[in-house]
């Protein structure tokens, strides 16, 4: 027999009218580590379906009474994604074309092995962890922000990796906030991948983008006819993260409506599907991440202080990239070789002019906006240097937090600041600033403590 499960247990309900077959059956799969139920007739099977959520379906064409043939389809109404296994004593060929014309996805003759068994629901498994693995990859397709690595200089965003380690190897809900565009998904996303839950899925769900009857249905699914347009049943991104972690975007956003909904499901880990009274049981982490202060939310009333406190039990905060300029040179490299990868362009690196402008920016859109900003870079750059002419704020002085162009009405010390600023930012060492500044080490400590740079 095969090594039990190391991921979230695969739900397999078994549907036959024996009883000793029904606990053959059992036997051979607890063994492999499934979650398992059973169930002797149709109303049965139904049933077990309205209370929990099943990955497989063992069916027994003769039900006693009832027919297997005539249940299929409406499991498969009922549970779109679950995969079928008809099983039956007779090896009717024309049975089983029937079944699998009908949405069955395998066919098992009676009497068989426990090792015929678990192969056989073992196929399933596999291919419905494939599903879901497909499913969760093409809903969490986002901008590109997950190609930012996290490596970084910066102390504070340091320190933050550091606590979302620790945090990691727990089931503890964690808050991430930030600004918008400054990697709060990618921090999310790694905290899945250093926990216990990597193997199974990391699901988002982006709270601003969907009304309150939309979002309750991508978060707990529905069931057809629940509202206009639900043509099936859907599960949700709760169901489909069961066993992982779920990735609430912009918390900040969700509805008021929706909010009670929310706070009972991390309470308890229990949720209904839009439109059907059953409730369902789901263990997912919960992380949350918004660019709102949700302190000030609750107390304009515009966010629930309960709910508030249910998901600050850690809070992690991402630096701004204008906060982070140490790190500034070394992401816009690294998106650099992937666009030229891309898109087979020329542009090998940055020009010092074009790199001290990035460093000088204030980035306002983050690492969302620099990866923008780099792949046009890299689009219009003909030669081998991305100069300032490549980039789109090379002729606005306003974009530029700390640097401003020579002949911009500004003071001398505003001009200086800048330039040190930026200079400071790529430079390996204090000495090395010093040196291209001109000055020795001592005066550039003082104007960097005189101007309160970090």
């Amino acid at each position: 027999m095969s090594d039990r499960q190391d991921v979230q247990p695969i739900g397999v309900l078994l549907v036959d009218d024996d009883p000793a077959m029904l606990r053959n059956f059992r036997r051979a799969l607890d063994e492999v580590g499934y979650r398992i139920e059973t169930a002797q007739s149709s109303a049965e099977a139904e049933a077990a379906l309205a209370r929990a959520v099943f990955d497989i379906c063992l069916l027994d064409v003769n039900l006693g009474e009832d027919s297997g043939m005539d249940l299929l389809p409406r499991l498969r109404e009922a549970a779109p994604w679950m995969r079928v296994v008809m099983a039956t004593a007779l090896n009717d060929a024309t049975l089983a074309v029937n079944a699998l014309r009908t949405g069955a996805s395998d066919y098992l003759v009676k009497p068989c092995s426990p090792d015929e068994l678990v192969h056989a629901v073992a196929q399933q498994a596999e291919a419905r962890r494939l599903e879901k693995r497909i499913e969760a990859l093409e809903k969490n397709a986002d901008d590109g922000r997950s190609e930012i690595d996290l490596e970084t200089r910066n102390p504070q965003l340091l320190a933050t990796y550091e606590v979302a380690r620790q945090v990691a190897s727990t089931d503890a809900t964690v808050l991430i906030l930030g600004e918008s565009g400054v990697g709060k998904n990618v921090l999310a996303r790694a905290i899945h991948d250093w926990s216990a839950r990597s193997k199974n899925n990391f699901a988002t769900v982006s709270c601003p983008s969907l009304s309150a009857e939309l979002l309750a249905s991508e978060l707990f699914g529905h069931v057809r006819g629940a509202f206009t347009g639900a043509t099936d049943n859907r599960q949700g991104r709760v169901q489909v993260a069961d066993g992982g972690t779920l990735f609430l975007d912009e918390i900040g956003d969700m509805p008021s409506a929706l909010q009670p909904k929310l706070l009972r499901f991390i309470q308890e880990r229990e949720y209904e599907r839009v439109g059907d009274p059953h409730t369902r049981k789901a263990d997912v982490r919960v992380i949350a991440a918004t660019n709102h202060d949700l302190r000030a939310m609750v107390t304009d009333g515009r966010f629930r202080e309960d709910l508030y406190y249910r998901l600050n039990v850690v809070t992690l905060t991402m630096p701004s990239l204008r906060e982070r300029r140490e790190d500034i040179a070394r992401l816009a490299t690294h998106l650099l070789e992937k666009f030229v990868r891309q898109y087979d362009r020329p542009a090998r690196r940055f020009g010092e002019a074009a790199t001290s402008l990035l460093v000088a920016y204030d980035w306002p859109g983050n690492l969302r906006e620099l990866r923008n900003v780099v792949e046009r870079a890299v689009i219009l750059c003909q030669g081998e240097a991305v100069g300032p002419e490549h980039l789109p704020f090379s002729n606005n002085a306003r974009g530029l937090g700390g640097g401003l162009r020579v002949g911009d009405p500004v003071s001398l010390q505003e001009l200086e600041q800048a330039h040190i600023q930026a200079l400071l930012a790529i430079s390996p060492t204090m000495e090395s600033a010093a040196r291209t500044l001109g000055i020795d080490s001592s005066t550039l400590y003082r104007k960097r403590k005189q101007y309160n740079m970090p």
